[in-house]
């Protein structure tokens, strides 16, 4: 059976009492002079992304605004006693608030209608992605807490048109964490907020910021980053136990030098990037990795060096001593087996005949002389290896200064973040 409906239902004629003379272009005050104050709320709902590259941080956020309208008012029980409707924002008249630090909208829901009560009070409550500007500081990675801003302010209008004030009380909206999501990568610690008169060429205008403070939960880069290279570290560190002359040590520390840049190419994404400040563990490992490279060179340079000196040092010497056979088999002059070579210094002095007592004069003076030059070259290698032992162990002290250095530094931000 057909259900006779009313020809004037009170919700349309409602509708139409409001907006049937209403001019959303006038500011809705009977007396001019008053200002229109508009209450604001934020709500952190999500930390969606910490752009350090950029200084840019995403949040997901409710806002919502209050304010009069003192031309959309009625009678309730003129109209069913409907006490609160719902009107399109498009058709009345809204402030013109807007976020300074405002970069991009993304994923915003588009919201077309707010709720209006009998007395007048407009309710507009939505979701927002903000991509906002926020200078991030990432010195104290992964123990770094972030400080942003989203400052609320109106585009146009001064003070004594357009105020702003806060919907709930600051000790509320500080630590009320109740639409956080907290299974992200960071974590609500308060949002504080603050309400300013600023002055300008245009008047007087006010503001209201508001301070998302989060920190970053460091468990997943202390396994990734810091355990392994602390691992490389002393491994490296414990090849200064090996001989300086050790040609193993080069291939050691070879290795350990390719381990150790794999594992910063492999790591390089996890570290965050910034034109203005390097994290304190990308300094570590600068230096770490120039430590480890000072060290290997200073190894070659050692093998080189010494190789250099035996072969210079045992060479010529031996050559006197070539034409010094059998006393049976014939007698050959070293000038002939070196065919055009020069000859050393020792060898060239004195040219002399074979089997005569100058002979073996000059042939014991040769082997004199090689013994001085071999006692010589002994005495410049240990003189060089006294001083390689000498730059060894600076080299390692230093080493063990940074690593402690570190980590001390690391203990006391991990106490300053957990004391946050």
């Amino acid at each position: 059976m057909d259900m006779p409906h009313p020809t004037n239902p009170a919700l349309y004629r409602l509708t139409k009492h409001l907006l049937q003379k209403y001019h959303k272009a006038v500011r809705p005050v009977h007396d001019w002079t008053e200002a229109t104050t508009v209450y604001l709320d934020v709500l952190v709902h999500a930390v969606l992304d910490v752009d350090a590259q950029n200084q840019k941080l995403k949040t997901s956020i409710w806002y919502h605004e209050v304010w009069d309208d003192e031309f959309l008012s009625w009678n309730p029980s003129m109209f069913d006693e409907i006490r609160e409707i719902s009107l399109p924002l498009s058709d009345i008249w809204a402030p013109d608030i807007i976020l300074k630090e405002l970069v991009d909208f993304e994923g915003s829901p588009n919201l077309p209608y707010v709720y209006v009560n009998s007395s007048g009070t407009i309710k507009n409550s939505k979701p927002i992605q903000v991509v906002s500007a926020c200078s991030l500081e990432t010195y104290a990675f992964p123990f770094d807490i972030q400080n942003c801003s989203l400052t609320f302010s109106s585009a146009l209008h001064t003070v004594h048109d357009v105020n702003l004030a806060f919907l709930r009380s600051r000790g509320d909206m500080k630590h009320d964490k109740k639409e956080f999501l907290n299974d992200s990568e960071w974590e609500l610690l308060s949002v504080s907020s603050s309400h300013n008169i600023l002055q300008s060429c245009a008047g007087e205008s006010a503001q209201i910021q508001f301070h998302v403070v989060i920190r970053r939960r460091p468990l997943v880069y202390v396994v990734s980053l810091l355990i392994p290279s602390i691992f490389l570290m002393l491994v490296d560190l414990g090849s200064f136990y090996l001989p300086p002359t050790c040609r193993a040590r080069i291939v050691f520390k070879t290795s350990v030098l390719v381990g150790y840049t794999v594992f910063r190419v492999n790591m390089s994404d996890e570290m965050p990037r910034n034109a203005l400040s390097t994290p304190l563990i990308g300094v570590f490992f600068a230096v770490c990795m120039a430590f480890l490279v000072i060290s290997l060179f200073k190894s070659i340079l050692l093998v080189s060096f010494l190789h250099d000196e035996w072969s210079a040092g045992q060479e010529w010497p031996l050559l006197c001593l070539q034409g010094d056979t059998d006393a049976d088999g014939p007698r050959t002059d070293p000038r002939a087996q070196l065919a055009g070579a020069t000859e050393p210094p020792f060898c060239q002095e004195h040219q002399v005949q074979p089997g005569t007592m100058k002979e073996v004069w000059f042939q014991l003076r040769s082997i004199s002389t090689y013994f001085q030059t071999w006692e010589q070259a002994e005495q410049q290698e240990v003189t060089w290896l006294a001083l390689l032992q000498r730059f060894d162990r600076l080299l390692f002290q230093a080493y063990a200064v940074v690593l402690g250095l570190y980590a001390v530094t690391l203990c006391s931000l991990w106490a300053l973040w957990a004391s946050s």
